[in-house]
């Protein structure tokens, strides 16, 4: 796996971290620049930029329950695939990996269909108007063809960085972003396609990240092997995987169901200019949640390994590390986007008018985004312990819990502008969310820290 093959249970905590999370955060960023880049270009294109963006930002939904699916089962396989590894277990770590792909493949070619049969359909359910339901329907059509790959790079990658192989992890997001970059302004402005051209983009560079994990996973460097034998579905195998993973799946899935309140909410109060900032704001979101997810994927197999080899010195002392990298990440971006709001805006739109309403709006939206770096720490130390209770009930409580039904109270309390009330439903959720999550985190990790025992784990 590397030097040593109980690097994750010897290796001093702040280097592994490093180690482990400097390549995983940089695959989130490169991710990002990946979900974003389309939309950047797309805003950008003349005279149809606006009308454009907007309704290939009612897609997000979309995109993001494929998204979503790609860690129901892979993120939660993962740290039970690290925590088997840490138990000498590498048998039951290749049958968890084995079947997740087959769950992987299933669930691609159920949402590929869906995709091509109702897309239309969804998106007018999810805020397109008639001036923007084409523009949607262009990119779907076609970034449904690029479902498997998305949920195979997405899924199995995790299995990668679970064994320790963090730059693995990060080159097969590299390899796609990178392609995606070069490939965005030629088929977008240099064929001339529009929308379709940065759908095409995309699933060509998808294809070519899904052929690199696929290579790694089946090759000679890997130590958990992708084998045949393993595809043989066991309920043994894949219902505690799915149970784990759900947290995360709720996480996700929920950001595309809250997407669809708040472009329905928003079409109704500011119309059309509206979803087009709720498009720039959910982007922006994104610098905040990939690299928290980032750096959370790189603390996960050194939780998971030692929690499994019963080592909690280890395990309180890596989640302590994650808690301030993450807070200190949350914060200073939150700075950033309070200071200087238009540079964040105009990466999006050259839209004068889009510009100053999304200005005012970013500020409202990500007024908690500081204390943020706790939600994200706490939630995936949750999945890292196989605590598939506790990751749910907090992923359920920000989300369903509160998030949605503030959305639509929020413009009942502050009449006086409902649209700007809309976007202040976020900010409260996440402070009610993080009080909560921190307070219930605090007893659970103390349970989960003397169930190994240990002298540490008393305090």
């Amino acid at each position: 796996m590397s030097e040593s093959k109980d690097f994750l249970g010897k290796e001093p905590i702040g280097k592994l971290l490093l180690k482990l999370a400097l390549p995983t955060v940089t695959a989130q960023i490169i991710n990002m620049l990946y979900n974003i880049v389309d939309r950047i270009y797309i805003g950008h294109i003349p005279g149809t930029g606006e009308a454009a963006l907007t309704g290939v930002g009612v897609c997000m939904p979309l995109i993001m329950i494929v998204t979503a699916f790609s860690a129901f089962a892979a993120y939660g396989g993962a740290p039970r695939a690290s925590i088997f590894m840490g138990q000498g277990d590498n048998e039951s770590a290749e049958k968890t990996l084995g079947n997740c792909f087959v769950i992987q493949f299933i669930i691609s070619v159920l949402l590929t269909a869906a995709l091509l049969i109702w897309n239309r359909d969804f998106l007018m359910a999810f805020g397109a108007s008639e001036n923007t339901i084409q523009y949607g329907v262009d990119y779907m059509n076609i970034y449904a063809l690029g479902t498997i790959f998305v949920q195979m790079t997405l899924g199995m990658n995790a299995f990668i960085t679970a064994q320790g192989f963090a730059k693995t992890g990060m080159l097969s997001v590299l390899i796609g972003a990178v392609a995606n970059i070069i490939l965005d302004p030629i088929f977008i402005f240099g064929f001339g396609m529009g929308v379709a051209g940065a759908a095409w983009a995309t699933i060509i560079s998808q294809a070519l990240s899904c052929a690199w994990v696929l290579l790694f996973l089946l090759g000679k460097k890997t130590t958990l092997k992708l084998r045949v034998k393993n595809m043989a579905l066991r309920s043994n195998v894949v219902l505690p995987a799915l149970a784990l993973g759900l947290s995360n799946f709720i996480m996700q899935a929920s950001e595309s169901i809250i997407s669809i309140c708040f472009n329905s909410s928003l079409q109704g109060y500011g119309g059309d200019i509206a979803v087009g900032a709720m498009t720039i704001l959910t982007s922006v979101m994104q610098f905040a949640m990939l690299p928290l997810q980032g750096l959370g994927q790189g603390a996960q197999p050194i939780i998971s390994y030692n929690y499994g080899a019963r080592n909690p010195d280890r395990v309180k002392a890596a989640f302590k590390l994650l808690l301030k990298a993450s807070l200190v990440y949350s914060t200073l971006l939150w700075a950033l986007v309070m200071l200087f709001p238009q540079v964040f805006a105009a990466m999006f739109t050259n839209s004068q008018q889009l510009m100053e309403f999304t200005k005012n709006a970013l500020r409202i939206y990500m007024a908690c985004l500081l204390l943020f770096g706790i939600q994200v720490a706490c939630q995936m130390t949750f999945t890292s312990l196989g605590n598939a209770k506790a990751s749910i009930l907090v992923a359920v409580m920000r989300k369903f819990i509160l998030l949605i039904p503030l959305i639509y109270i929020m413009p009942m309390i502050f009449s006086s502008d409902k649209t700007m009330a809309v976007y202040m439903a976020e900010p409260v959720a996440d402070f009610i969310a993080v009080s909560f999550t921190a307070v219930f985190f605090t007893f659970q990790f103390k349970k989960a820290l003397r169930s190994m025992g240990g002298e540490d784990a008393k305090k």
